[in-house]
């Protein structure tokens, strides 16, 4: 697995905080109110040819920024990870060394300065941001460009 792949790991597989109130185990009790051709409850013998059967629709983006943003706060908000690949790696709880940064920036293709300088670090943000936009990350503008 790539650093990338682990970063979006981070990302987009975080998991939302479980409600703080104990799981009885059973489900909650379905309230109906709708006809018997409703496509929704009733078994597909009962449906009519006219019934509209849901469909699955495309998971709604992951918000990079938000997520991110609620990271640094729970970690006391002293992160620059807007603008700092190394700052960024560490609030993912990843390796943020030379070295690692250097494997990133191979496999994102970015070739912009000396290993370590600041115009590659700057442009390695940039280089992930855009790669997380185009795996189903909302991210803002600025921090892609």
């Amino acid at each position: 697995m790539g650093l990338f792949s682990k970063i979006a790991d981070r990302i987009f597989n975080r998991k939302a905080d479980a409600p703080a109130s104990a799981s009885t185990g059973k489900p909650a009790p379905v309230i109906f109110e709708g006809s018997r051709n409703d496509p929704q409850v009733a078994p597909p013998a009962l449906r009519t040819a006219s019934a509209v059967t849901p469909t699955a629709s495309a998971p709604a983006p992951v918000d990079v920024e938000a997520v991110l943003r609620d990271m640094a706060d729970a970690n006391g908000g002293e992160s620059d990870w807007r603008r700092s690949i190394v700052d960024l790696l560490k609030l993912l709880d990843l390796d943020s060394s030379l070295a690692a940064r250097k494997e990133l920036a191979a496999e994102l293709g970015v070739d912009a300065g000396a290993h370590g300088s600041a115009e590659q670090n700057i442009a390695l943000h940039k280089a992930v941001m855009r790669k997380l936009a185009e795996n189903g990350g909302k991210v803002p503008a600025d921090l892609r460009d």
